[in-house]
């Protein structure tokens, strides 16, 4: 018997759904390895709630559309390089195909270098490295590696924003550098020069130091040598409890340099320690901060203060889940080697607005960043305080993607399946 073609064609669909695999909603568990105890450990819980606050939201509002979902977890690496390799191997071991790493630029280093031989060895396990905030360029540059996305702008990226606004105050003349002793801060003082002598050259570089990380209680030797110095001006890359502890020691030493900061306003426990004292003197540059204008991502930073009793300041996390569901939708799967290939070039709405894109050559993100100085809420171009201080950030310049985008020297190596 002949089945007419309405009957034929409704027929061979229901053969082909009966043989299609059935899609099942999955779990996309992520390891995220930080330091999650000691001086920094503060900084870790931020980044660990602010992954599971837009978690939450994705899965409740689908953002993958076909009711996958995200899980974070944290594993304390202890601030260690040791520590972080065992904890990606006991990661795997649990069947974490995704690892999520960014406050030490050096941990992140030797992650990509595992992750790449694991990754070589184990064609079909593969494990995808999300970073949130180590920031050494060399990590999308000669070090880069398929396996790893940057969902933050690098050391370069953001000296090229500072030191633009450095150059154009006439008040910068002596600049004093201060670091945490480990890739990041060294890239941050290699970057001070080589900006600073092509913008300004006029400007006198008058002390250069880094000190160990997360162990340093006192620094008012460093500000005493600072005001010895003579310097108008200090640049840092210190972030957590050791720019709290810089600037607090500034305060009680009446220096009267000039901050400019790369965290300032990204770090824990720093803006509650400062208030009048800083107006006017500390800057920073980020992706965000509260008082843009129109900023979209209001509500979020009110309700996470209101659950944690804490600012949230780390948007990395919200890039990252927004364009890991965006990414698992468009590939139609969860497989790491798949989301890798959909993540490319592909681009967002960011969360302080503009468009943010994963530059495809070097897993390096591109977005607009904001450049801020401390001063008193006004209610005007300075609506929102930080931390119930009665200070917050004024918005002093915002910097398109293209002003800051700047060429990579990567030549990737990409996996057979992704050629």
């Amino acid at each position: 018997m002949t089945l007419p073609p309405r009957r034929l064609f409704g027929a061979l669909a229901l053969l082909l759904a009966l043989a299609a695999p059935a899609t099942h909603a999955e779990t996309v568990r992520i390891a995220m390895i930080e330091m999650m105890s000691g001086p920094l450990g503060a900084t870790g819980h931020n980044l660990l709630r602010s992954y599971q606050t837009f978690a939450e939201t994705a899965a409740r509002e689908n953002w993958t559309g076909a009711g996958h979902t995200l899980e974070f977890t944290g594993f304390d690496n202890k601030g260690s390089p040791q520590e972080s390799l065992a904890l990606l191997k006991t990661a795997i071991d649990q069947g974490y195909r995704y690892v999520a790493q960014g406050t030490s630029s050096e941990i992140a280093a030797v992650l990509i270098e595992a992750l790449n031989d694991h990754n070589a060895r184990n064609p079909g396990r593969e494990v995808l490295f999300i970073n949130h905030a180590a920031v050494d360029p060399d990590l999308t540059n000669q070090k880069c590696s398929f396996w790893h996305f940057r969902f933050d702008a690098h050391v370069d990226m953001k000296m090229e924003g500072l030191t633009s606004l450095m150059a154009a105050d006439p008040n910068v003349k002596k600049v004093y550098l201060v670091g945490q002793d480990y890739s990041f801060g060294r890239q941050v003082s290699r970057a001070a020069h080589e900006f600073l002598q092509r913008k300004r050259p006029d400007v006198e570089i008058v002390g250069d130091e880094l000190h160990p990380i997360g162990r340093v209680r006192d620094f008012s030797p460093y500000v005493a040598r600072i005001k010895a110095s003579g310097a108008d001006t200090v640049l840092t890359g210190d972030w957590g409890s050791d720019l709290a502890l810089l600037i607090k020691a500034a305060r009680e030493a009446d220096l009267k340099a000039t901050f400019y900061t790369y965290y300032a306003g990204m770090s824990s426990g720093v803006m509650n320690t400062m208030g009048a004292d800083e107006v006017g003197r500390v800057k920073q540059i980020g992706n965000w901060h509260a008082n843009i204008e129109n900023f979209p991502g209001k509500d979020v930073q009110e309700a996470f203060r209101r659950k944690y009793k804490e600012n949230f300041y780390a948007t990395p996390t919200y890039t990252i889940v927004a364009m890991l569901t965006k990414a698992i939708a468009k590939a139609g799967s969860t497989e790491p080697l798949k989301v890798a290939l959909a993540l490319e070039n592909l681009s967002i709405r960011g969360f302080a607005g503009g468009d943010v894109t994963m530059r495809a050559e070097d897993h390096q993100v591109q977005g607009t960043l904001f450049l801020s100085t401390w001063a008193k809420a006004n209610g005007r171009d300075v609506r929102f305080d930080e931390e119930d201080t009665g200070y917050g950030w004024k918005p002093d310049r915002s910097l398109a993607p293209q002003t800051v985008m700047l060429p990579t020297t990567c030549r990737m190596q990409r996996p057979v399946a992704a050629r």
